[in-house]
């Protein structure tokens, strides 16, 4: 889903409304929910459902009670009850739908939580909310440098103004309690806005701030992931996972969420399977189990002694060798079992062309180069045995047929010599 504003531009790129996923639309935002009842009208004489659902920056919702009877749709920016002064935000959710997630979130109709609907946001609201939002990048570079020299242990991930400008609210991480006394007096002076520290886990800031993941997908946390519930080690050592961190921890450093999606459908599988702690005794030796296919239903043992021969067999068959060795009974050996899953190895084609030849990359490439010299090599000899030696004039009386300019040219030749050759040459 995306609003209209989110379509392509120029050249087939991007548009983008660069809200960051907080366009007015209610379309591209973080958390989004569609609400399958909106083409449904109630059935005659039924009132509907008097709280909104309502969005504010980075995926924060609140429900509020509409007293004023105001006819809202998803999309439209109200004003709302805060303390103090009033807020703006945009309605995300309405109808029925707004009570199945009150009661999912365990939220109380009559809860002193759930506050009031004013009015729906007007010109004036709207501006001085948005110079409100254009005052918290810059509000946030400065709150950590303030943060930095105090030398306190925090990290200050985001800032949210009220839609009045009258609160400034920082959320941080930190490990530790953090004495922030003298960090508020500081943000008031500076900021001359009323300030309110809220600390949050390392989960909600990944959410806060979203991201991509090892998936190459965005993060959970920021697009449908509500409810973080704990992850524990585990979920991976059920997985068969290396216990590798640095592959196991997400964004927020701590173990991915997504450990526990899979974790049911692996603990059923695992049921069939024996323990892996339980050796199998046979006649040939104990054996102890090396490692096992979950989906698969097979295990590999290996003699003690005989580490590097490993026999696969089926849980079957492992739970027989067990139930055999609780009767004080011992098997031949495992060879018996491993035989019936050997696997039949024939290939069904023909290497006609050679493609598996392990060898078929060591044979060295032919120079191409030496080709063409030693043929234009032979070209060349070809045109000087064709062409005849000319004759200029009468043979001298001496018996010599050459002229001074052929002198010159050998004793120019001879000098480009090698000395070597030049003595053979004069032994010669």
């Amino acid at each position: 889903m995306g609003c209209s504003s989110c379509s392509s531009g120029k050249d087939g790129q991007p548009k983008g409304c660069k809200n960051n996923g907080t366009c007015g639309t209610d379309g591209c935002n973080k958390l989004t929910v569609f609400d399958w009842l909106s083409n449904m009208s109630l059935p005659s004489g039924a009132t509907p459902f008097h709280c909104v659902e309502i969005r504010f920056k980075n995926g924060r919702k609140s429900f509020f009670k509409n007293t004023e009877n105001l006819s809202l749709s998803i999309g439209d920016i109200v004003a709302t009850e805060a303390s103090p002064g009033h807020d703006v935000g945009i309605v995300s959710l309405t109808g029925e739908l707004v009570r199945i997630q009150m009661k999912k979130k365990k939220v109380g109709v009559d809860s002193e939580d759930v506050k009031k609907i004013y009015r729906k946001a007007s010109q004036k609201d709207i501006d001085i909310w948005q110079k409100a939002r254009d005052r918290e990048e810059t509000i946030k570079v400065r709150s950590r440098e303030i943060a930095i020299r105090l030398k306190l242990q925090m990290k200050i991930s985001d800032i949210e103004f009220q839609g009045d400008g009258s609160k400034c609210t920082f959320f941080y991480t930190a490990e530790d309690r953090v004495d922030f006394r003298q960090l508020i007096k500081e943000f008031a002076q500076e900021f001359s806005t009323r300030i309110e520290m809220r600390q949050i886990g390392f989960r909600q800031e990944a959410a806060r701030l979203g991201g991509i993941g090892s998936c190459g997908r965005e993060l959970c946390c920021s697009t449908w992931l509500t409810d973080f519930r704990s992850v524990n080690t585990s979920a991976a050592r059920y997985q068969q996972l290396s216990l590798n961190p640095q592959k196991l921890a997400g964004q927020c450093g701590k173990l991915k969420c997504c450990l526990n999606y899979e974790l049911d459908a692996y603990i059923d599988a695992l049921k069939e399977f024996p323990k892996t702690e339980i050796k199998l005794k046979t006649e040939k030796g104990i054996a102890v189990c090396q490692k096992i296919d979950i989906f698969k239903k097979y295990l590999w043992y290996a003699y003690e002694g005989e580490w590097m021969n490993w026999h696969k067999i089926s849980t079957e068959h492992a739970n027989e060798i067990i139930e055999a060795n609780t009767k004080n009974e011992k098997v031949a050996s495992l060879e018996d079992f491993a035989s019936e899953l050997l696997e039949d190895t024939k290939v069904d084609f023909e290497n006609v062309v050679g493609q598996d030849s392990l060898t078929r990359f060591d044979q060295p490439k032919r120079n191409n180069r030496r080709r063409k010299k030693t043929r234009s090599r032979g070209k060349a000899k070809e045109k000087v045995v064709q062409e005849k030696p000319k004759t200029t004039g009468d043979k001298p009386k001496d018996g010599k047929t050459g002229n001074k300019n052929s002198n010159k040219r050998n004793n120019q030749r001879n000098k480009k010599r090698k000395p070597q050759q030049r003595k053979d040459n004069d032994k010669k």
